[in-house]
């Protein structure tokens, strides 16, 4: 006779057998004390990490199961940072139960409703209004965030972390994506380069960084009490407190025009200010570290996003290359000191040398 746990949705697939009964042996004990009706799981949604996440029904709700195989992924900074999370009074999953040898976690449900898809579709109904209020609000969480979330018990956003993060640009996009080599000069280019952009993230002060603070990443709440809902935080560190910022206004997936990004750079700079968060006086003191800092993540995400597609056989992630390429030129462009960078990403992206001074 087959348990409930047995009864699975055929929708969801299991690597290997020994998994599925892990799975299965975890998911049956928690049954009774939730409601669990293990027939209705299903795929919730996936991300660009080795986790995936599936939806299975309660009695009165529905909840979230993480799985994260252990030999990719630890579950154990999620059920850290998830836990900080509550300590600040903001909205997130709770963990209401765990396996962590096995990778299985069973989540509170935060629902459907995608910041983005929201965000998008305000956009393509030209209601200005909405896509202001989102933003607004977003950005209000994140000054919250960073007020209350403890910092102290987070890794810290160093030298030897930053500098991993942009090595995978010259390794993944350079060489695999483009099959390209640098020469002595152009590797001596990017070293000065990757001096100046470590230089400038470690002379921030520091806060809890959710390090990845983006639109795909916050969740509207069907009760507006709760607030925004805030995902995919396991990689939270103690580090520069415009990287959050930099990661909201230049996104993976929405992009906007550069006055409205300065008129939400500077209601946050603002907000922030007043709430005792260690800003410049001066929002021109902000931004140009928060620009420098967003060009450190470009570099990076677009060294992920080749990795996803040459390692990972995830190759959707690289239709946003172009995207990112000119987050990061418009940046290099800018700024004494940064315009070498500029020339040597500008074959990568098939654009025409851009006489300035530099």
């Amino acid at each position: 006779m087959n348990t409930p746990s047995d009864k699975l949705a055929p929708a969801v697939a299991w690597p290997d057998d020994r998994r599925r009964a892990a799975f299965n042996h975890w998911l049956g004990a928690l049954v009774t004390a939730h409601g669990l009706r293990p027939d209705s799981l299903r795929p919730a949604s996936s991300d660009a990490s080795f986790r995936r996440y599936l939806r299975v029904d309660g009695t009165a709700t529905s909840y979230i199961v993480m799985d994260a195989p252990p030999e990719h992924e630890n579950v154990q900074p999620f059920v850290h940072v998830a836990g900080l999370i509550a300590a600040a009074h903001l909205h997130a999953p709770q963990v209401l139960a765990q396996d962590t040898e096995h990778g299985f976690l069973l989540l509170s449900d935060l629902g459907t409703r995608l910041y983005l898809a929201e965000l998008q579709s305000a956009v393509a109904a030209a209601d200005a209004a909405g896509v202001e209020r989102r933003m607004r609000a977003a950005m209000s969480t994140l000054v919250t965030w960073q007020q209350r979330v403890a910092a102290s018990t987070l890794a810290t956003y160093d030298d030897a972390l930053l500098r991993r993060e942009l090595a995978l640009f010259p390794e993944w996009c350079v060489q695999r994506e483009f099959g390209i080599h640098w020469n002595a000069d152009e590797q001596a280019t990017w070293a000065a380069t990757c001096d100046l952009l470590v230089a400038s993230a470690l002379a921030q002060p520091t806060v809890a960084v959710h390090r990845d603070y983006m639109p795909r990443n916050l969740m509207v709440c069907d009760d507006d009490a709760r607030g925004i809902g805030i995902l995919d935080f396991q990689d939270a560190v103690r580090g520069p407190i415009s990287y959050d910022v930099a990661s909201m206004l230049r996104d993976a997936f929405i992009s906007w025009d550069e006055e409205q990004e300065l008129d939400w750079a500077i209601r946050y700079w603002q907000q922030a200010r007043q709430a005792g968060l260690p800003v410049p006086l001066d929002f021109g003191e902000f931004w140009k570290p928060l620009e420098w800092m967003g060009l450190q993540r470009h570099l990076k995400v677009l060294g992920i996003f080749c990795r996803l597609k040459h390692r990972d056989g995830k190759p959707s992630y690289s239709a946003d290359l172009p995207r990112f390429f000119g987050y990061a030129h418009k940046v290099a462009t800018r700024y004494e000191g940064l315009g070498p960078l500029a020339r040597l990403i500008e074959p990568l992206m098939g654009a025409a040398r851009v006489d300035a001074f530099y």
